[in-house]
């Protein structure tokens, strides 16, 4: 049987020329889809004809967007912290959250939990001050979890380059890599509490690439980028 990744038709309609183009949030209320790129320190926001295309540019690299409960108002993780931005005024609005480590360390990949509750890891800064690509290597990185601008908690330790933040549609799992040491993590996730649990490998030793972003259908079927 065909997955819904397989049967996919893909096609340019804003050629950005992203250097790293990440982080795809669909937002219904605006009917249109942000995403970053980070190196540039750039959000993008296209409706899905490609016709109307916005782009924004910000002091920092930036990781990773989320909704919130404010349809004009989206969560943005910077390298550094996390901001609520507001895309038709331009307005920002800090968190209170400064990351432990910047400028050595920085935020990465990033997505909200079934429950509400913003997820994301670090790596090491691998961008330089003019954009271009800088060292990788460590095992710095943390995962967190944010619940609100002043209730932060820590899930995992020891990572290479967080990357992937998914969960299965049972909201029962909860996947998570490190790309340096090329492995996809399924924990058990619980959505009453938003606890993870009983990690064990689930993707490892890929031939062709290192895990990155990732995505999980309606079907349950897991996909990621390499």
């Amino acid at each position: 049987m065909e997955s819904a990744f397989q049967s996919r038709k893909f096609r340019c309609i804003a050629p950005t020329g992203d250097w790293t183009g990440e982080g795809p949030v669909w937002n219904a209320a605006q009917d249109a889809l942000f995403w970053v790129d980070i190196n540039r320190r750039l959000v993008h926001r296209c409706n899905p004809d490609g016709e109307t295309l916005r782009t924004w540019e910000f002091d920092e690299p930036v990781a990773a967007l989320a909704l919130t409960t404010n349809e004009n108002v989206l969560l943005v993780a910077l390298a550094s912290r996390l901001v609520f931005w507001e895309p038709n005024s331009g307005s920002c609005t800090e968190s209170g959250f400064q990351l432990q480590g910047w400028p050595r360390l920085r935020f990465n990949d990033g997505r909200v939990d079934p429950r509400g509750s913003f997820w994301i890891g670090t790596m090491w800064n691998n961008v330089l001050s003019d954009g271009r690509e800088g060292e990788v290597g460590g095992n710095d990185g943390v995962l967190y979890r944010f619940d609100s601008g002043v209730d932060i908690s820590v899930w995992a330790e020891g990572i290479g380059i967080s990357n992937t933040v998914a969960w299965s549609p049972d909201a029962e799992k909860f996947y998570f890599a490190d790309s340096l040491a090329n492995e996809v993590s399924v924990y058990d996730y619980d959505l009453a509490t938003g606890a993870i649990r009983n990690k064990r490998p689930f993707l490892t030793g890929f031939q062709r690439g290192l895990p990155d972003g990732s995505a999980v259908d309606s079907e349950d079927t897991y996909g990621t980028a390499e």
